[in-house]
This record gives structure tokens, C-alpha cells and sequence, in this order.
């Protein structure tokens, strides 16, 4: 559907929307917008941390103990 929609149909959607919703809202939109990607970004690596710290506190010690060294 979007195949067929070119450089000066989005140009016209472009118009259409600030001359309903004007140029303030748009922004004001557009600005959230931007803050939820950004605190998306921030969930996903919080929790990729939280993850990364769990497996690194349940993995094993494996190096041999000071009586079994020569």
C-alpha cells in the first residue's frame, strides 16, 4: 500500500496534518515521541544489564584451590 505513495504524497499527508492539528501539537507529538523511544532504549538495556549481572553471579568458579596448585 505504501509502494505506491511518492515524494509528493507525503508531502501532501505533511500538509494535511499541520493544517488539522498545527504546527504546535505536531511538535508537542513528535517530542513524545522521541522521549518513549528514548525510555525504550533505556528498558532494553537496564534489562540486558539485569541479565548480564544475574549470569555472572550464578556462574561457576572454576579455578583450581591453593592446595591443589604445585
Amino acid at each position: 500500500m505504501l509502494n505506491n505513495i511518492g515524494p509528493m504524497g507525503f508531502l501532501l499527508i505533511a500538509v494535511v496534518v499541520l493544517v488539522l492539528f498545527g504546527r504546535g501539537k505536531v511538535s508537542s507529538l513528535m517530542g513524545e515521541v522521541g522521549k518513549g523511544i528514548t525510555s525504550f532504549k533505556r528498558g532494553i538495556k537496564e534489562g540486558t544489564d539485569e541479565l548480564e549481572n544475574e549470569a555472572s553471579e550464578t556462574a561457576k568458579d572454576v579455578t583450581p584451590a591453593e592446595k591443589d596448585k604445585v
